[in-house]
């Protein structure tokens, strides 16, 4: 939820890469292997080096990748058992930055297992389907418009309409909008999903009625014809039920933190 290994690790990354390009550490794999001493790390941060990096499963890495991580591992592990790589680590600035990203990571697995194992109930994901359906706006519309900078010239382009014009050819060579190559034409959309006047506007029109008055918003001046309406149709349950599931799980984790906050305050 925080941090990723990708970001903590990019700063070594860099360095290490620096080291073995200049030889500092010749072969390191060798030396790890034909070190009479116990390993400098053991497998577990091999295989969280090696999934990081390659996005896989670490026993699906090929030899380069395994060799290449390997290096770098034992480059970081020699450098940071130096005194001085040592005395550089109990140092407020980089001890803060373990601590913080020490918390970060038992915050982040904390997390996971929380949400993982308070798993809402199928009765709650319904429930909160429900709440969303019903907010959902009750009707869709189909609309072309006509945008222009002035009153007058929307004026002039219901009048043209008056006698007969064609709306889409009106949009194609008027309009200033992005949609004037295609006669003008939004799609299907929700009240919600257009400013306020111009929703008002489309909802006071019958279907195949255009506006008898330009509409004004912050873009400029409006002809708009409302082509067609229906009835909304909110998504199956089932298309939506990981979505909701994460989401209250997520709350669910939210207000577990509130608690604790609460409780440390008292």
């Amino acid at each position: 939820m925080y941090l990723s290994l990708g970001s903590k690790i990019i700063g070594t990354r860099i360095a290490t890469a620096m080291l073995c390009a200049a030889g500092v550490f010749g072969a390191p794999t060798a030396f790890a292997q034909e070190s009479s001493t116990a390993p400098l790390f053991n497998n577990h941060v091999l295989e969280l080096l090696l999934e990081s990096r390659t996005q896989k499963p670490a026993g699906q890495a090929t030899a380069a990748e395994r060799e290449s991580a390997v290096e770098e591992l034992t480059s970081m592990y020699l450098v940071s058992n130096l005194p001085r790589a040592i005395e550089l680590g109990e140092s407020p600035a980089v001890s803060a930055q373990i601590e913080y990203q020490k918390r970060a990571l038992i915050f982040n697995a904390f997390a996971g297992e929380f949400m993982a194992t308070n798993q809402p109930t199928e009765q709650e994901i319904f429930n909160v389907y429900q709440d969303q359906v019903a907010l959902s706006p009750p009707k869709e519309f189909k609309a072309r418009h006509i945008l222009v900078e002035t009153q007058s010239a929307a004026t002039a382009l219901i009048g043209e309409l008056q006698a007969g014009a064609d709306f889409v050819e009106l949009a194609k060579t008027n309009s200033t909008g992005p949609s004037a190559p295609s006669g003008g034409d939004l799609g299907w959309f929700t009240a919600q999903a257009m400013v306020e006047a111009f929703s008002d506007a489309v909802g006071r029109l019958e279907d195949g009625a255009f506006t008898p008055e330009p509409v004004q918003t912050q873009f400029g001046w409006h002809v708009i014809l409302r082509e067609d309406s229906r009835d909304s149709t909110p998504p199956p349950l089932d298309s939506v039920t990981d979505v909701i599931s994460q989401r209250i799980s997520q709350q669910k984790f939210l207000e577990f933190l509130e608690s604790l906050k609460s409780k440390a305050s008292e």
